[in-house]
């Protein structure tokens, strides 16, 4: 079963005047912070956390998709629940989509299935034999990355399905790297290079609008009491 974030369904056809009204009990600042975060986001490249057992990886990982640029975040959710911690995330995971799978027994399954039919080619971040070196990467094709348990790091059915691997490469004695630093490093890279190669990595202005409704209601404290004064008071008209 899929749960994506709270606030993922908005309607596309939502009444202008109720943006507009709502718009009024946000900041100028602030909605023009939106527009400028919005001009810089992405869903060329996408993350995949599969089974994270450490809330503080997973939140730390969502942390640097907010700081990169990369709106989606996809959770495999098979036996560890993905819990963000308000501590490490800094309040990141409001502005981030989060894309959540599990308890159908085939959280994996119906996630690539999902990335596939979006236009994703999905790779296993992992130190395995064919694995390309990060800055070899062609960053030209849209991208969903996988990054797996502390431990056993990506599964085998990801092994299995990915259509390629990507490693960073190490030259010290320790051969592994936190998941979140991992993450960190791989975003960087590939959305710097992103930004000077490709011309259309940016939302479409309908995403931008969907995103911009989202961040505009999660401003508002009072929302709900705010719409229902709205739709009385233009009921009455």
């Amino acid at each position: 079963m899929i749960k994506k974030s709270k606030f993922y369904y908005v309607c596309d056809m939502m009444d202008k005047n109720l943006l507009s009204f709502l718009e009024g009990y946000v900041t100028d600042r602030r909605k023009q912070k939106f527009k400028e975060v919005l001009d810089q986001r992405t869903r060329h490249f996408t993350v995949v956390l599969e089974n994270i057992f450490q809330p503080h990886n997973a939140s730390a990982v969502i942390r640097s998709c907010d700081i990169f640029g990369v709106q989606d975040v996809y959770s495999i959710e098979d036996y560890n629940i993905n819990k963000v911690s308000r501590r490490v995330a800094k309040g990141s995971q409001q502005w981030i989509t989060l894309n959540r799978y599990k308890e159908d027994g085939n959280n994996a399954v119906t996630c690539f299935k999902d990335l596939k039919d979006k236009g994703y080619q999905i790779i296993a971040t992992t130190p395995h034999t064919d694995s390309c070196i990060l800055s070899d990467f062609d960053i030209t094709k849209k991208t969903a990355f996988v990054f797996g348990s502390e431990k056993e790091g990506v599964s085998d059915y990801v092994k299995k399905h990915a259509d390629g691997f990507l490693k960073i490469p190490m030259v010290g004695f320790t051969e592994s790297l936190n998941i979140s630093v991992a993450a960190a490093i791989t975003l960087h890279d590939v959305t710097s290079r992103m930004k000077l190669q490709k011309n259309d990595w940016q939302l479409e202005d309908n995403e931008k609008e969907v995103l911009y409704t989202e961040w505009i209601e999660k401003s508002i404290k009072n929302l709900d009491k705010l719409k229902k004064h709205y739709q009385k008071e233009n009921k009455a008209e």
